[in-house]
């Protein structure tokens, strides 16, 4: 995908960013989700951050890479599979295979509630708090 392509798909699309890092790197993961076919731009980060806001921590200018939420999963997968070749070209792990996450024997489902830190309640939050335990969870 072009990068005309890319800004016709998002123009118009609330966008997220899935990564912040250096500039080299942000520019080559960008090009990477365009040759996925994930459309992808970079974004200056909120100014409340400590890079690029002047604030003299002295790590380096920084950007996002910002993409539609629903292509989220995609992205999640695309760095999921280069992190497997990684692996398998190193050669350290043969035959390495992702296992579904468990808890109390149970396989989670990745797009269900996660369980709450503290009692293991997998529910949706009420108000931001564990909807069991009352735990505050979300601001």
């Amino acid at each position: 995908m072009d990068r005309s392509a890319a800004d016709e798909l998002l123009t118009g699309n609330p966008l997220v960013p899935c990564i912040e890092g250096a500039v080299a790197y942000a520019r080559e993961l960008e090009r990477t989700l365009l040759d996925a076919e994930i459309p992808a731009l970079l974004a200056k980060p909120p100014s409340k951050a400590c890079c690029g806001s002047g604030g003299g921590c002295g790590c380096g200018a920084k950007v996002q890479v910002m993409v539609r939420e629903a292509d989220l999963p995609r992205v999640a997968e695309l760095f999921r599979d280069e992190w497997m070749q990684a692996v398998e070209r190193e050669g350290t792990i043969e035959g390495m295979k992702l296992v579904p996450m468990k808890v109390d024997g149970a396989v989670l489902d990745p797009a269900a509630d996660p369980p709450c830190p503290a009692c293991g309640t997998a529910a949706p939050l009420v108000e931001g708090a564990c909807s069991d335990c009352g735990l505050q969870l979300d601001n």
